[in-house]
């Protein structure tokens, strides 16, 4: 089966937002140590774009309409040096988890990128998120940096590491 996903609207925000704060309280992917409102969600949404940073929706094949995950390119650091610099973030709703959804995602992330003008991507993964850790290694990311227990997390620290993938962009 072929991934079908489009460009975001407003719209989907509060689904977004839904998948995003069900990922909470696992301690795994996110350090919101409480849900987010979608209100605290619109600057963000609104720094993304189709042309230069999109947010991408996967609805259900079975249920249209019913948004199950998405994935967002945003800026790294904000700096005009750093624009062909993108960091990749992946949620899926529970529905869907753990059936390759992730990796087609990823997958056509990176082979959207060059046309977006972005030649490095980057992943933020905490150290004990096994299964993120590996999707990103499985397409190749190395680790570009590791940030020993810079999260509290429920009292425990956690790392964070910096994941990177360079890609082969033609020169513009």
């Amino acid at each position: 089966m072929s991934l079908s996903y489009r460009d975001a609207t407003l719209d989907d925000l509060p689904a977004i937002v839904a998948i995003y704060n069900s990922t909470v309280p696992s301690r795994q992917v996110t350090a919101d140590l409480e849900p987010v409102s979608v209100e605290s969600r619109l600057a963000w949404f609104h720094a993304h774009g189709p042309h230069k940073r999109p947010l991408w929706v996967v609805e259900d094949p079975q249920q249209s309409g019913r948004v199950i995950a998405w994935l967002s390119f945003s800026d790294f650091y904000g700096r005009p040096a750093y624009l062909r610099t993108a960091e990749v973030s992946i949620y899926l709703d529970e529905s869907a988890r753990g059936k390759g959804l992730g990796k087609r995602l990823l997958a056509a992330s990176l082979a959207t990128a060059p046309a977006l003008g972005i030649d490095t991507v980057l992943g933020f993964i905490f150290g004990h998120n096994d299964a993120s850790l590996r999707l990103f290694r499985g397409f190749g990311f190395d680790t570009w940096g590791s940030l020993p227990r810079v999260a509290v997390l429920d009292g425990v620290e956690r790392d964070l590491v910096i994941l990177g993938k360079r890609l082969d962009v033609a020169s513009a």
